[in-house]
């Protein structure tokens, strides 16, 4: 079973197993260290006291073990973004498209949106499947530009409010 929760400062170990490895080939490619994870707790943290509040992080936690982290942003007043990752070893076993099913729900009712959008690396078709899971739907590409000045033309999905 999957759970989701806010994170805590204690988290930041598990955060950085989470952005290790292959997890992170479709992202930055750099490993989190544990003063990195702590900063990200704690900008969590404090934009979880924000309001109008414009993100919500939670960690994604299976048997007591937190094994991912899944952000919902507000983009707009009616739009947002949301985005995962998964500590590669528990990859194929539905945690994602579970966490993902769920901030669907809170973005369109708790964070009143309309509309949901998300992407992701075209060498990573497992994610595109979650999105569809989630009742995404492909809409097209987006030019993503990584620090090193190469451009990546990303999946880019979509779902609408009615479509729950």
């Amino acid at each position: 079973m999957v759970t989701l929760r806010a994170l805590t400062l204690d988290d930041a170990p598990a955060l950085t197993r989470v952005y290790s490895g292959a997890s992170i080939r479709h992202t930055t490619g750099k490993p989190l260290t544990l003063d990195q994870a702590h900063e990200k707790i704690r900008a969590a943290l404090a934009r979880a006291a924000e309001t109008p509040r414009a993100q919500w992080s939670w960690g994604i936690v299976t048997e007591d073990e937190l094994i991912g982290l899944i952000a919902l942003r507000r983009r707009t007043q009616s739009m947002g973004t949301i985005s995962y990752i998964l500590r590669e070893d528990s990859w194929g076993h539905g945690y994602a498209t579970h966490a993902a099913n769920h901030v669907v729900s809170a973005a369109f009712t708790t964070a009143g949106l309309n509309r949901l959008e998300a992407m992701h690396h075209p060498d990573n078709p497992a994610s595109g499947r979650v999105l569809v899971k989630a009742g995404f739907t492909r809409i097209g590409t987006s030019d993503w530009h990584g620090d090193d000045g190469t451009t990546t033309p990303y999946e880019l999905y979509a779902r609408e409010a009615a479509d729950t």
